[in-house]
């Protein structure tokens, strides 16, 4: 993949401009996270060169000067919410955030259980996290949130709520997912703050869409297309173009809201500090893109692959048409279709001359190697071979696992564990691999080419089953399929 994105440059000012913000506030700056923070594959994919912890990393920068408050809504409690990326419940990811955080030497001060109203399952989690010696708060839902000002900065309002001890100049509020309550914590800690006489700010930390880029930039129209089950819709910053006369980019819901935000504000400090949902932001990552032509490319492969997945999520009964036909109108005005991915026409054209289920994949030199299925290995499977052979320099010949080695695993897989496809799966090759690899050196010699799949190109004519998905999730493979389910 073209890098276009300079990482080290994206943590040194990004970690100053925040300490700036801190500075224009006096005493204390509360800093909504939003996005993910350990694995942020979205921007890896659509800025080529950032990693997916790029944002951890600038937070260790500031680790002298931030603790971090997770908060967790008691609603998304009691549903037993579940974080459908990594299949864990969100009291469940609190706790695994909280180990992440200080594994790498960042603070966590406390928890906030937030639109609390006497749920004992919100009881009984913060009962286990006060036996685990983690500080955990109640925030109440207030009546008529966010819109009735008059009751929200006034004591029945937030100053109803819990006050959350904070000890340094950076108060990090993240949360395990959307609508878990994170704005509505640090505006209740501005305004008890301010009761007590203390210098406090808060600022908007989100990664997309990226303001100081185009509206119809490709980067955008792929935030758009990550968000589409949110609804989420790019738009020109209207209070920004009104106070400075600039066109910046921001996102519909920030911008609705801002009209109550201006409000709140003006209730706890007598008037804004901001003039604009932008202001409010302290994303540098625009000011980090060298080759906007890489990133561009890169996004609109993002565009596609957001399509084929919402293609795949309908046939599964998932998700419904909008979805779809949003990810289709946002193809239309980037100017692309399915065949500008390369991996599409070549998959496509294999399984069209020979009939049968097929896969191809672009490596990172731009050559493209395809596969079928066969009545030994599942096409995935076998373009797995295909592929590390190549970068091997071994012949397409050769057998790197013996037919007759595999005839055993079928008949393990059909005649004792009763399961319909005798063909092997991506990760059955794999393991099959590791063991010949311990007497030919062919298979090791594929076997560490595995590292030069990352961010290469897949594209399968059916759709695959869970444990191969896995598998090129776990290689760093960009996974397309038709929206087609295997007979």
């Amino acid at each position: 993949m073209k890098l276009g994105f300079d990482n080290d440059k994206y943590i040194k000012i990004q970690s100053e401009h925040i300490k700036e913000r801190i500075a224009q506030f006096g005493d204390k700056l509360y800093l909504e996270f939003g996005g993910k923070l350990f694995d942020d594959y979205h921007a890896s994919r659509v800025l080529p060169g950032f990693q997916p912890d790029s944002k951890l990393k600038m937070l260790m920068q500031l680790s002298d000067y931030a603790e971090i408050v997770i908060v967790i809504s008691a609603v998304d409690i009691e549903k037993n919410k579940v974080r459908s990326d990594i299949g864990i419940t969100y009291d469940m990811d609190v706790l695994r955030l909280r180990d992440e955080f200080e594994s790498r030497g960042l603070k966590v001060g406390s928890v906030v259980i937030t639109h609390f109203k006497g749920q004992e399952s919100a009881k009984a989690f913060r009962n286990r996290l006060k036996r685990l010696n983690i500080k955990a708060y109640y925030h109440y839902t207030i009546e008529g949130y966010p819109h009735n000002v008059q009751l929200i900065d006034s004591d029945e309002g937030f100053g109803k709520n819990d006050y959350v001890e904070t000890s340094r100049p950076l108060v990090v509020v993240t949360a395990p997912g959307p609508g878990s309550g994170k704005m509505a914590v640090c505006l209740s800690q501005l305004y008890q703050d301010n009761k007590k006489g203390i210098k406090a700010g808060y600022a908007k930390f989100e990664t997309f869409p990226i303001w100081n880029l185009p509206l119809k930039h490709p980067v955008n129209i792929a935030y758009e297309a990550a968000t589409a089950d949110l609804n989420d819709v790019n738009m020109i910053d209207p209070f920004h173009l009104e106070a400075y006369g600039k066109t910046t980019v921001n996102y519909n819901r920030d911008i609705e809201i801002f009209p109550v935000l201006n409000a709140i504000f003006e209730g706890i400090y007598g008037e804004n500090p901001y003039k604009s949902p932008t202001d409010m932001g302290v994303n540098m990552a625009g000011f980090c893109i060298f080759d906007d032509d890489a990133c561009r490319e890169a996004s609109k492969q993002e565009i596609i692959r957001r399509y084929y997945a919402s293609l795949n999520k309908l046939v599964e009964g998932k998700t419904d048409e909008a979805e779809v036909n949003k990810i289709a109108l946002l193809m239309q005005q980037a100017k692309i279709t399915t065949s500008d991915r390369k991996v599409t026409i070549a998959a496509k054209e294999r399984a069209e001359k020979t009939k049968v289920n097929s896969a191809a994949i672009e490596l990172n030199d731009g050559t493209i190697i395809t596969s079928k299925t066969s009545s030994l290995l599942g096409a995935s499977a076998a373009l797995l071979l295909n592929a590390i052979k190549y970068l091997a320099g071994i012949d397409h010949k050769v057998n790197l696992i013996p037919a007759e080695m595999i005839e055993p695993i079928q008949k393990m897989k059909v005649s004792y564990l009763h399961g319909n496809n005798p063909r092997l799966h991506t990760d059955e090759v794999l393991v099959a691999l590791a063991m010949f690899g311990l007497k030919d050196d062919n298979c090791q010699k594929a076997i560490e080419q595995l590292p030069k799949l990352e961010g290469c190109q897949v594209h399968t004519t059916v759709m695959l089953s869970e444990v191969d998905h896995k598998i090129f999730k776990k290689l760093g493979v960009s996974l397309t399929s038709e929206p087609v389910q295997k007979s």
